[in-house]
């Protein structure tokens, strides 16, 4: 059979038409890119026509319906496998303000532009630029993290949503895998935690294909995926023939008939399915097929060699009749029942508005605790976890976990119940020290809605990296809590003792970073971080107590709303010096500003929780905190000095750290490393000289 536009076909001829059309628009939309990977494309297009047009419970006239199934391509390099789909099934676009508009997400001509500037089609999906894109992928591993926050939010929604006679959520989650997500720990990682959660609403098809980028993956990868996914406590079936839909249907059915596990189907594919001369080919998966391949390629299938972009007749009918009518129907069934909810019980309706628009409860900021003066003071995470606790009293919708450090980090919330296999409608999670996954299932969490904390010592943000900057990235909310955010570790020693972290996250974009220098700038952090919805955050918290600072004295903490402010300031506002601080060294600062007023110096202390913020505010109220008449400066700060001179100037001084740190009582290692009053005394001496 030839494909063209005037072919009329049905049945399974109409099957392999739409399968065929997936696989040739991607061939088409790399070649014409240059740029690419067509082959996962060709050889996963069955797969995913089965999964769409019989399964996902998924309408593309809207593709913010709550209940909607989850679609995740963790195997990002596929991209064109989901910007296919959404343009044949004719998934509508959403605008900033989540109105469905209607306009496609990813019209013909955007495919036409894959891998262009300014295109909705990037080379991997991103989910802030292209609608139906449940999550940016890309990374490996990330997408299959994001599909655990994913299942857990489905399952911690229905237990806290759901009324008798009112199931207002039972989605599934289907995320697309590859080797390289199975061989990257991140999901080692997902996969342990999702079988011991018992998540029965999670599938992951994976793309057995037998080729990595360099060549065979025999030559790297060996390992018994099966066993290990039983191991894991996960269903596991098989589908030897990627092409034959009866066996994948078979296998969906049987993910859907498992109720006590998550599920795994192993599918049994060739790269560049179907070309006889590049079955198994690299150039297949990472590159281009050339003018040549692509003309026997679309030969084999039975397509025009010459045609580009071809979307025969009756192929996007197909599609609207199938998921798109089923789709519409159970949508329409599942609103007719959620308006009968919403009259019941119009309080959970409300807050499900809420979450859908990343808002926060009225009353959200009620009861937050004022920390009274006290020169012995309390670790910032100490009182962050009180601030915590309190919010979560407020905001019904905030969750989350520790990666086996909940004790350390005082992220449990009391009374607020632990998340596990079978109770889902618990607050607390418990990531076991699984730090990669942690941060994926946090984005995949505040995707669906949920105001997802996860927390670890700061060191191990660097485990974390990926999910942090995929969540800056999407623009979503996510909360990364870090505490023993210094040398101050003591003798857990240099390999627990974060030195250039700071300096890593306040260069990555759109991450918020703050590091609070008593218990009152930790609630003001906190009030910060409750009203974000387009930024993640890193909340960077000390382990040792630190002062509590006399706000009657000095100045008010609501100066951390503005990244930084005058904490003490010297007579009339004319300091010859500036001491800038953050976290636990604000008091050092303040205690070296005292000292110098009795040495007759003019100083002031700034405290700069976040430069972030900061760099936000007008330059007429940067330059209140930081005039440029006073070249005189000195930072102080328990980290890598690095981006220090944007704020201190070339003849500015910094008090930091050299090296990585060392293993000592803090006491002893404040002295060894010069975080002492003495030395920031020095320091300002000496800047003051260079004027």
């Amino acid at each position: 059979m030839v494909a063209s536009e005037q072919a009329v076909v049905t049945g399974s001829q109409l099957d392999t038409l739409c399968i065929n059309t997936i696989r040739t628009l991607a061939i088409d939309a790399v070649q014409q890119a240059n740029s690419g990977h067509p082959g996962a494309p060709m050889g996963l297009a069955p797969v995913t026509y089965c999964l769409w047009q019989e399964f996902l419970r998924y309408d593309p006239e809207d593709p913010k319906w709550l209940n909607r199934d989850r679609f995740v391509l963790s195997n990002g390099h596929a991209s064109m496998l989901l910007y296919a789909m959404l343009y044949l099934t004719g998934v509508r676009e959403v605008d900033k303000n989540g109105d469905v508009l209607k306009t496609l997400a990813v019209p013909l001509e955007e495919i036409k532009r894959f891998r262009q500037l300014g295109s909705r089609t990037p080379g991997h999906p991103e989910s802030e630029l292209t609608t139906g894109v449940e999550t940016t992928t890309g990374p490996l591993g990330q997408g299959v993290g994001n599909s655990l926050g994913i299942a857990i939010a489905s399952r911690w929604l229905a237990a806290n949503f759901n009324r008798p006679g009112f199931e207002v959520f039972d989605f599934n989650v289907y995320a697309m895998c590859s080797d390289g997500d199975l061989m990257e720990g991140i999901g080692g990682e997902a996969a342990s935690l999702a079988g011991h959660l018992k998540l029965s609403n999670l599938c992951w098809m994976y793309d057995n294909n037998h080729i990595t980028l360099d060549g065979p993956a025999d030559w790297s990868f060996s390992e018994d995926v099966a066993t290990r996914f039983v191991g894991y406590g996960w269903n596991v079936t098989r589908v030897a023939d990627a092409n034959n839909l009866e066996m994948l249907a078979r296998a969906f059915e049987t993910f859907h008939k498992t109720t006590d596990r998550p599920t795994l189907i192993i599918v049994d594919s060739h790269i560049g399915y179907g070309s006889p001369h590049k079955q198994d080919s690299n150039a297949a998966h990472g590159e281009p097929l050339g003018e040549e391949e692509v003309r026997l390629t679309k030969k084999f299938y039975g397509w025009p060699e010459d045609a580009k972009f071809l979307v025969p007749e009756g192929v996007r009918e197909h599609f609207r009749d199938g998921i798109g009518k089923r789709g519409r129907e159970e949508r329409a069934q599942w609103e007719k029942m959620f308006a009968g909810y919403s009259e019941k019980y119009p309080e959970l309706a409300d807050e499900l508005h809420r979450m859908q628009r990343r808002e926060i409860p009225d009353g959200w900021d009620k009861n937050l605790p004022t920390f009274p003066a006290d020169a012995k003071g309390i670790a910032t995470r100490e009182s962050s976890g009180k601030v915590l606790n309190v919010l979560a009293q407020n905001i019904p919708w905030l969750m989350g976990g520790s990666a086996d450090l909940a004790t350390s980090n005082k992220t449990n919330l009391t009374g607020a119940g632990d998340f596990q296999p079978g109770t889902y409608a618990g607050r607390n999670l418990h990531f076991g020290i699984r730090e990669h996954v942690m941060g994926a299932s946090v984005n995949g969490l505040v995707v669906s809605g949920i105001r997802a904390f996860g927390a670890t010592f700061f060191n191990f943000s660097d485990y974390m990296r990926a999910s942090i900057r995929l969540s800056a990235m999407m623009e979503i909310p996510s909360i990364f809590i870090f505490t023993h955010d210094s040398i101050g570790v003591g003798e857990d020693g240099p390999t627990h003792q974060p030195i250039e972290q700071l300096a890593s996250l306040r260069a990555m974009p759109n991450l918020v970073v703050l590091r609070p220098g008593d218990a009152n700038e930790v609630v003001e952090a906190w009030k910060i971080i409750a009203q974000l919805q387009h930024q993640p955050v890193a909340l960077v918290l000390t382990r040792q107590n630190i002062p509590t600072f006399d706000r009657t004295k000095f100045g008010a903490a609501s100066g951390t709303a503005k990244g930084a402010y005058i904490l003490a300031d010297a007579p009339g506002g004319k300091p010859d010096v500036i001491l800038i601080g953050t976290g636990s060294e604000v008091s050092l600062c303040v205690e070296a500003y005292e000292k110098l007023k009795t040495e007759g110096i003019a100083a002031r202390v700034v405290s700069m929780p976040s430069w972030d913020i900061f760099e936000q505010q007008s330059s007429a109220y940067k330059e209140s905190v930081l005039p440029s008449s006073v070249t005189a400066r000195v930072s102080v700060e328990m980290a890598a000095t690095f981006g220090w001179e944007r704020y201190v100037g070339l003849k500015g001084r910094k008090v930091g750290m050299h090296r990585f740190g060392a293993s000592a009582p803090l006491k002893d290692l404040l002295k060894f490393f010069g975080f002492t009053v003495d030395v920031v005394l020095e320091e300002a001496h000496k800047a003051m000289a260079e004027k």
